[in-house]
């Protein structure tokens, strides 16, 4: 989500911004949510909030680095338990091939349910890290929480993923 902000010219207005970061907002959201439906709400729903906040998000040193918090906090919030939800989406995923092993990039999408699998917040970190590419001090900016924080729970999400891959028997795919 690159754009620069020119604070001499007064910045761009918020329909120019939406437009620039649409795609990478929305590319995040679908990874932090898994499914199309769920990651068009919480992209719109994040625009509607930096829309309210307009001129805090200019100000801001990093645009980018805010509204990516933005996004991750609309995101976590809606995954908060509630008494009730007025809809139940789903999607069902792909069918994958059980013995391929995910090594290249592309077969990434082979550990996609058992991320989508894993709670909010260490979906959140894993997405974060290994697909948006942020390192820990950012994720922990976007999160709002430490280092420490973001590290364990990455070493609990890994855990995780390890388990339901199979790999802490086989040894397979090395998860960073």
């Amino acid at each position: 989500m690159m754009f620069t902000v020119t604070r001499d010219t007064g910045g761009p207005t918020f329909e120019e911004y939406a437009g620039v970061i649409w795609p990478s907002l929305y590319r995040s959201a679908y990874l932090l949510a898994g499914n199309h439906p769920d990651a068009e709400d919480v992209a719109q729903q994040t625009l509607v909030k930096v829309y309210r906040s307009w001129s805090q998000v200019m100000r801001s040193d990093s645009p980018e680095a805010y509204v990516r918090r933005m996004l991750t906090n609309t995101f976590l919030s809606a995954r908060r338990a509630k008494k009730w939800r007025l809809e139940l989406l789903t999607e069902t995923p792909p069918e994958y091939d059980s013995a391929a092993t995910p090594h290249a990039p592309e077969d990434r999408m082979v550990i996609w349910p058992h991320v989508k699998a894993l709670p909010p917040r260490q979906r959140a970190v894993i997405v974060l890290r290994y697909y948006e590419d942020l390192n820990e001090q950012e994720i922990a900016d976007a999160l709002g929480c430490s280092r420490g924080n973001v590290k364990s729970t990455a070493h609990r999400a890994l855990k995780a993923l390890r388990a339901a891959l199979g790999e802490e028997r086989d040894g397979g795919m090395e998860l960073r």
